[in-house]
């Protein structure tokens, strides 16, 4: 099939991949402009963009496909390109960008989406995330016909996947992003044949997966242990749940809910024990053993090798550290 391909981070970049390695026509890539990233904040080319380029795929990069937004002439330019494509479709993941009305009627297929949950719990931005801090057990994929709402389209494939009890964001999404792209090339396939179907998505249990805020990082110890864990987990790799130490930024990175018993005379955030196995921590109820942390400036490291270089003692009090503190 003849495809332009919407998107713009890894995720979408998974999917572009193995729809090209399965044989399909990608016409045309869109992405979103290049952004300043790293320590010198240079200009750098998205994932998608990336693949497209090593690949010979013309790319288009307008800042809205708006044509009575803020950027009309971009979004002007970009209809010809679109239309001067002819592709049959546009498959979208992860792309960042509204699409009106016209880029939805444009194709025969439509507009068919990856989105990384089972529809219509955790529609908006961070549905991995969202999942994990939630504590879901379970979570998925749903192949989407895409519409002018926000992640409401009929449902075309929905394939569930367990959440481990370990999975961070960051495993999880390369989980996901892996089925997606599987079952996008399928998808396309039952389309072609007349075999893909469609669904209202369930007018229960609708919520939002909205943006993950860096002043979400700071962790506040009087919340239950599990809730923290979860939180951590969910923040692994962006923003990086934190906690401080007099002054001192703290990035948590894996953690697990410990045995040790709660002191009730000891405030929150207050170290309980220091050992090989980690950083026991008193949270609001429970205790938390710290796995993997790291200091501003540092690597990640185990707890052993974090205590090395940062002094805490039994006794010593954790605190919330600053949204943007630079780790």
């Amino acid at each position: 099939m003849r495809l332009i391909f919407a998107g713009t981070p890894e995720f979408a970049r998974v999917a572009l991949a193995q729809l090209h390695a399965a044989g399909h026509e990608i016409a045309l890539v869109l992405t979103q402009p290049d952004r300043p990233a790293g320590r010198g904040l240079k200009l750098q080319a998205s994932a998608v963009k990336q693949f497209a380029l090593a690949h010979g795929i013309p790319v288009a990069q307008p800042r809205s496909l708006r044509l009575d937004g803020k950027f009309p002439e971009e979004a002007a330019q970009a209809r010809v390109t679109i239309e001067a494509a002819q592709a049959d479709a546009m498959v979208v993941a992860a792309y960042g960008l509204i699409l009106p009305q016209w880029v939805l009627d444009s194709f025969a297929y439509g507009c068919l989406n990856i989105h990384a949950s089972l529809l219509p719990r955790w529609r908006g931005a961070a549905p991995i995330h969202r999942a994990i801090e939630a504590g879901d057990t379970e979570t998925g994929v749903t192949v989407m016909q895409m519409d002018a709402g926000l992640d409401t389209g009929d449902m075309l494939l929905v394939e569930m996947l367990p959440i481990a009890a370990d999975d961070s964001t960051a495993s999880l999404h390369d989980k996901l992003a892996d089925l997606g792209g599987r079952m996008m090339v399928d998808a396309l396939k039952l389309a072609q044949s007349g075999g893909l179907h469609s669904a209202k998505q369930p007018s229960e249990g609708v919520c939002y997966a909205h943006k993950i805020e860096k002043r979400e990082a700071a962790i506040d110890w009087s919340h239950p242990a599990p809730t923290i864990e979860r939180r951590i987990r969910a923040f692994n790799p962006f923003p990086g749940a934190a906690t401080a130490f007099r002054g001192d930024a703290i990035k948590l990175w894996r953690a697990e809910i410990d045995g040790f018993s709660r002191r009730e005379n000891k405030a929150t955030g207050t170290i309980l024990s220091i050992n090989d196995a980690g950083i026991s921590v008193q949270c609001g109820t429970g205790v938390l053993r710290l796995i993997e942390l790291q200091r501003a400036g540092g690597k990640r490291m185990t707890a052993a090798e974090f205590l090395h270089g940062f002094a805490l003692s039994v006794g010593d009090v954790l605190d919330a550290a600053p949204a943007d503190a630079g780790v």
